[in-house]
């Protein structure tokens, strides 16, 4: 059985890992665990639309190491001639997925929380940004832990108290206050309602995790299954208000 641990987060490193082993099986390496991989990372892929058809046709045709193996024996010789043809046919797909997995609003978010904190928040939205795709309910639950972690992190910084029993909307309140954020802080009316509607953009974030994320058990049936277009609002939404927090403290700081 996989463990998911053993397994790189980003899909991009999952494909480039599914490479490594191919060009390990043509060029004499391979084993019992590397097919294993290799076909858990293949079901994964074929399941997932935007992946399957950008495969390299042997990997769609061949279901195992064993499979692949004669194919990629009779078509080249040499190894060198083996990493070549294995790499042009990863090459379309790897190209395309980091095209849509950093979209310029992605880039700005990844700058400012790199900066930030690059161990631990920035951390959390490289995972959040990965899953969006083929793991809807994990990149939800992240989008909440990212700004959970951001908020901890400022609150930390600015050597204020908070439990592990407070939920976003008072982690968020305690934050905004520090942060002259806090709707009732300011007087212009147009100040007032952006604030206001970052207030509950967080609680809204909250109530989509609660009711679509991995995070709970359910009984019944969802209302809505989460997918994709559920898991780019969450994520987006988050990253906007987490590089808004950390450009506003950071601006306080200097």
């Amino acid at each position: 059985m996989i463990n998911e641990q053993e397994l790189p987060d980003s899909i991009i490193e999952r494909i480039k890992m599914m490479e490594r082993i191919l060009i390990g099986t043509a060029t004499g390496g391979g084993g019992a665990r590397a097919d294993y991989i290799y076909v858990h990372l293949r079901r994964e892929f074929m399941n997932d639309y935007q992946i399957r058809n950008l495969l390299p046709d042997f990997v769609r045709t061949y279901r195992s190491l064993e499979a692949f193996w004669p194919f990629i024996k009779n078509k080249a010789e040499t190894y060198a001639e083996r990493r070549q043809i294995i790499s042009a046919a990863f090459t379309p797909l790897v190209d395309s997925l980091e095209v849509q997995n950093l979209a310029p609003a992605d880039s700005v978010t990844s700058d400012a929380l790199q900066l930030f904190d690059a161990e631990h928040v920035h951390a959390v939205w490289s995972k959040a940004l990965s899953r969006r795709t083929n793991d809807p309910e994990g990149a939800i639950t992240l989008a909440r832990t990212l700004l959970e972690t951001v908020i901890k992190r400022i609150l930390d910084d600015l050597s204020m108290d908070y439990t592990d029993k407070d939920k976003l909307p008072k982690l968020y309140e305690k934050a905004a206050k520090a942060l002259s954020l806090a709707p009732n802080q300011h007087s212009e009316e147009p100040i007032k309602a952006i604030l206001g509607s970052v207030m509950n953009l967080v609680n809204g974030i909250g109530t989509l995790r609660n009711r679509l994320s991995d995070s709970h058990g359910k009984g019944g049936p969802l209302p809505v299954r989460p997918s994709p277009r559920h898991a780019n609002l969450a994520v987006n939404a988050a990253g906007a208000v987490a590089t808004f927090l950390v450009e506003t403290h950071l601006e306080k700081l200097k």
